[in-house]
């Protein structure tokens, strides 16, 4: 299994961020606009929280709350787990089936460098699978 950097170089996924300030609706926005399920909480460069798909329907949708009025830092989650680029993807996909979550912010020493998400770990994982069935083939078929 290769290194979370290598799978960095897929997407930007670091500006895939908002502040604890911005309304939920405007954080909303931002999800629809990268087609992503979570953003890293960010205070200057700070990551300070991580917010969810799931922290909306279950701190607002539920709980009949208005989300141009609530603010992120009101539904985030504050306590981000966090891996660096050298982590395992291997290592990344046991953490995440441990602890339920689908999304894992990357960073190396104080600096945010980006996000993964069990898909980006999927796709990984497929793609290796094809690889070594294309390569099983070719050397049956010589």
């Amino acid at each position: 299994m290769k290194p979370v950097s290598e799978l960095l170089k897929r997407h930007d996924s670091a500006a895939w961020r908002t502040s604890p300030h911005t309304s939920v609706f405007d954080a909303l926005a931002t999800l629809a606009h990268f087609e992503v399920g979570a953003l890293m909480v960010m205070d200057g460069e700070k990551l300070v929280g991580f917010l969810s798909e799931r922290d909306y329907t279950r701190k607002v949708a539920l709980q009949g709350k208005n989300s141009k009025e609530m603010k992120v830092a009101e539904i985030m989650t504050p306590d981000v787990m966090t891996v660096t680029p050298q982590t395992r993807t291997r290592a990344c996909m046991a953490l995440m089936s441990q602890r339920k979550f689908r999304h894992l912010p990357v960073v190396d020493g104080d600096k945010v460098v980006g996000m993964i998400s069990i898909q980006d770990l999927m796709d990984d994982i497929i793609a290796e699978h094809e690889q070594t069935i294309t390569q099983l083939t070719s050397y049956i078929q010589s």
